[in-house]
C-alpha cells in the first residue's frame, strides 16, 4: 500500500531545530519545523509559527506573534521597543502573517499605547535590507519595501504596493493598493490606488501600468482608471467633490468597483492626496 505524502500522519512536522549558540527563552513558543541558526536571540513572549527560519544573528523580542513560513535574515531586529519617547515599556503587539521575508538589518517595531498598541503586518511581504517599519503601522499583503525604505509611525500600506529604495513615508500617510513609489520618494500625503508617484515632495506621475498588467488588469480596467485620474489629478476642478461629480460610473460591476475604490480613498483622506505638482 502506497503512502500519501500529504498525509501528516505519514510525514509528521519536524521538531524545531535551534543552533547551540542561539538563546531562546523558555517561554517562547516555537512551531513545528522552525529553524533557528547561529547567534540568534528569541524573547519570552515570542510566538514563531510553523516553518519559520532565522538564518543567523536575528533578534526577535517583545510581544511578537509570527505566522508560518516567515524568513528572517542576519541582523534584522523584530519586536524591539518602538522609537517613540511616549513609550514607557508597556506590552504592545507586533503581529506578522505568513510567508514574509525580512532581509538584512530590517527593523519591525510594535505599537504604542497612544497609537492603539499594535503594529499589524499581513502575508507575503518583502522587507528588503535596512527597511524600517515604525510603531502602529498597518501593512497588508504582497507589498515590497525596497532597500532602506523608512515608514514613520501610523503609516498604512494596503496590498501589492511597491515602495522604491530610500523612500520615506510621513506619519499617518496611507499607501493604497498597487501604488508604486519611485526610488527616493518623500511622501507627505496619501498615495491613491494604482498610482505611480516620485519626487521630493512626491508627485503624481501617472499610473502603475506595469503593475496593473502583471496583476491581470485588462485594457478596459486601465482605461477606466486613467479616466478617473484625468478628472481627479490631471484636470481637477476646484475641489475634490467637484472633480468627483464629473465622473461617470461604468455599468460593468468590476469597473464600477475600481472607480468607487478610488473615490472612497479620496473622500476618506485626512492628509490630502498627492497631486500632479505637489510642492507644498
Amino acid at each position: 500500500m502506497s503512502r500519501d505524502p500529504s498525509d501528516p500522519t505519514t510525514n509528521p512536522p519536524a521538531d524545531p531545530v535551534v543552533h547551540p549558540t542561539s538563546i531562546v527563552h523558555p517561554g517562547a513558543q516555537l512551531g513545528a519545523g522552525v529553524r533557528i541558526g547561529p547567534f540568534c536571540v528569541v524573547g519570552a513572549d515570542v510566538v514563531l509559527g510553523e516553518g519559520c527560519e532565522l538564518r543567523s544573528h536575528v533578534n526577535i523580542e517583545g510581544y511578537t506573534l509570527i505566522g508560518k513560513n516567515n524568513q528572517f535574515f542576519p541582523f534584522c531586529s523584530v519586536g524591539a521597543p518602538p522609537q517613540d519617547l511616549k513609550h514607557r515599556g508597556e506590552k504592545t503587539l507586533l503581529q506578522l502573517g505568513d510567508n514574509n521575508i525580512i532581509r538584512e538589518s530590517a527593523t519591525l517595531q510594535p505599537g504604542t499605547v497612544p497609537g492603539g498598541g499594535k503594529t499589524l503586518i499581513g502575508s507575503g511581504n518583502l522587507f528588503m535590507a535596512y527597511s524600517h517599519v515604525a510603531h502602529d503601522c498597518f501593512i497588508g499583503n504582497e507589498n515590497i519595501l525596497a532597500n532602506a525604505v523608512q515608514l514613520s509611525g501610523h503609516v498604512t500600506i494596503e496590498d501589492q504596493a511597491v515602495l522604491g529604495g530610500m523612500s520615506a513615508i510621513h506619519q499617518f500617510c496611507r499607501i493604497s493598493t498597487l501604488a508604486m513609489l519611485g526610488g527616493g520618494s518623500m511622501v507627505v500625503k496619501d498615495v491613491p490606488p494604482f498610482a505611480l508617484i516620485q519626487g521630493d515632495h512626491a508627485c503624481y506621475r501617472g499610473l502603475n501600468i506595469v503593475g496593473l498588467r502583471r496583476r491581470g488588469y485588462g485594457k478596459a480596467a486601465i482605461d477606466t482608471i486613467k479616466a478617473v485620474y484625468q478628472a481627479l489629478v490631471v484636470s481637477p476642478a476646484a475641489t475634490v467633490e467637484e472633480s468627483i461629480a464629473t465622473l461617470t460610473l461604468p455599468s460593468e460591476p468590476d469597473l464600477k468597483q475600481l472607480v468607487e475604490k478610488i473615490v472612497e480613498f479620496y473622500r476618506s483622506s485626512q492628509r490630502g492626496v498627492v497631486r500632479k505638482h505637489d510642492r507644498d
